[in-house]
């Protein structure tokens, strides 16, 4: 059986957030197809949503729902009290929280802007998944699928497929561990909406719903954690707590004091791009930060898409982050020749002031990842094959196999070169690898011993069978 690994990507559905609060009890029981307001949540009956309608006014519809299971990616237990959410493009949560059941189950209201016929429109939605004594869906190399809104069928609508299954990998060690849970909070007079923020506490994180709550499994023990939130354009206090073994930390309420006014600037610079010419940067929580394999959690509206020399980020909150370039697969990676300048990995901290980068990041293409993972997460049984693409000027070639806590299980740092193939490939040597869990090869091509080329930072990924 094989469960959806990932989570999905999305349009921004600002209005239709207001669209799952149910109505006051004090409104009549209305039927779908009659007018109501979106921003109020009147005139709609028990069970309806006010959605939005393409060229017409807002109306009452039975809401569209996601349903699925979560399970434990190693024996396919259903995993209880899981926490799901759904959000947009820019990761705003537009959902309020489902919770998984006794047997995994869980069934998620989410907005659905209508046509005149009352059918949802195309968009795009994806899931965020916590629990406790579980690694957080998703997180990289585990990328984002979208899930098809419009693609609900029935009455009431719902969505049920293997992208609504989500598989959350256990923690090796969930011995004294706590968990925080919360709300944010607007202070007197400031108009902003946490939605969708990305609450850091003790090297976990959690996410802010729709309704402003929040919860960090996961935390390590400590009299005196740092409690964070981060999301583009907000400034929100922090708040010191004692985290028990086994206990949850409550009402934790965080306050949002401010808009986020510092920019972070920089410029990139693509280098033997194999034909690709744009790629991304993006600012990683320290705090999650993984060093051997380079990636981190970012927050919400933190990414720059489609940037060719020059980027920017406004309204970074204050905090430490990574800047990460050419982070996802679009054919180009991070030079990995960090010998010379523009290639080392930069450490930033912002507290309300702009920073410009003093100098740009070099960027070139990849090197092809042909199989396990050139195009997703695939099952491999037995003792998997790497095989990437050959880079013809190199001496000689380095794998390293990562789980999916970005732990080194194996690396071969003496792969010949090839003659008369275009591809690579080597044979995994490593220690028995454990059913259901997820991994990720990476290959990097050295040359005068200096490394000039690698695979990307989200492809080669396979769970073991």
């Amino acid at each position: 059986m094989m469960h959806s690994l990932r989570v999905m990507t999305i349009s921004t559905l600002s209005l239709a957030m207001a669209a799952l609060v149910g109505c006051g009890d004090d409104e009549p029981p209305n039927d779908e197809n009659k007018s109501c307001s979106v921003q109020a949540q009147t005139g709609c009956g028990t069970g309806l949503v006010c959605e939005e309608v393409e060229g017409g006014e807002p109306t009452c519809f039975s809401p569209v729902a996601f349903k699925g299971k979560v399970v434990n990616a190693l024996d396919d237990k259903p995993v209880q009290g899981a926490r799901i959410v759904a959000r947009d493009a820019n990761d705003a949560a537009v959902s309020p929280v489902a919770i998984s059941a006794a047997d995994g189950t869980y069934t998620l209201h989410v907005p659905a802007k209508r046509n005149a016929e009352g059918k949802p429109l195309p968009a795009k939605l994806t899931l965020r998944a916590d629990a406790s004594s579980y690694q957080t869906f998703p997180v990289a190399p585990r990328i984002a699928l979208p899930i098809d809104v419009d693609t609900a069928t029935g009455s009431p609508p719902v969505v049920q497929n293997a992208s609504t299954d989500i598989a959350l990998v256990p923690l090796q060690n969930a011995s004294g561990l706590g968990s925080i849970a919360g709300h944010v909070v607007a202070d007197e007079g400031v108009n902003l909406v946490p939605a969708g923020a990305l609450v850091a506490a003790g090297g976990s994180t959690g996410i802010v719903d729709f309704d402003g709550n929040f919860v960090v499994f996961n935390v390590p023990v400590s009299m005196s954690v740092d409690v964070k939130a981060y999301a583009a354009g907000l400034q929100i206090s922090p708040k010191t707590v004692a985290v028990e073994a086994g206990k949850e930390t409550g009402n934790v309420e965080l306050h949002i004091t401010g808009a986020a006014t510092a920019d972070v600037s920089g410029k990139l610079s693509i280098v033997n791009g194999n034909g690709f010419s744009a790629t991304s940067v993006v600012l990683a929580l320290e705090d999650t930060f993984v060093e051997d394999v380079a990636r981190g959690e970012v927050p919400k509206g933190l990414r720059a898409g489609g940037v060719t020399g020059d980027f920017l980020f406004k309204g970074v909150p204050d905090g430490k982050y990574v800047v990460l370039a050419a982070f996802e697969n679009d054919g180009l990676v991070r030079d990995p020749d960090t010998s010379i300048g523009g290639t080392q990995i930069v450490h930033i901290e912002v507290a309300g002031q702009n920073i410009a980068l003093a100098e740009s990041f070099k960027v070139t293409g990849s090197l092809a990842t042909e199989s396990p993972g050139k195009d997703g997460i695939e099952e491999v049984a037995g003792t998997p094959t790497f095989v990437w693409a050959d880079d013809s000027s190199e001496d000689r070639y380095e794998v390293r196999v990562f789980d999916a806590f970005g732990v080194k299980v194996w690396e071969d740092l003496a792969v010949p070169s090839v003659s008369g193939s275009k591809t690579v490939s080597v044979a995994y040597g490593g220690e028995a690898l454990i059913p259901g869990m997820i991994y990720q090869f990476r290959a990097t091509s050295i040359k005068d011993e200096t490394p000039i080329a690698q695979t990307e930072d989200l492809r080669g990924v396979f769970i073991a069978r």
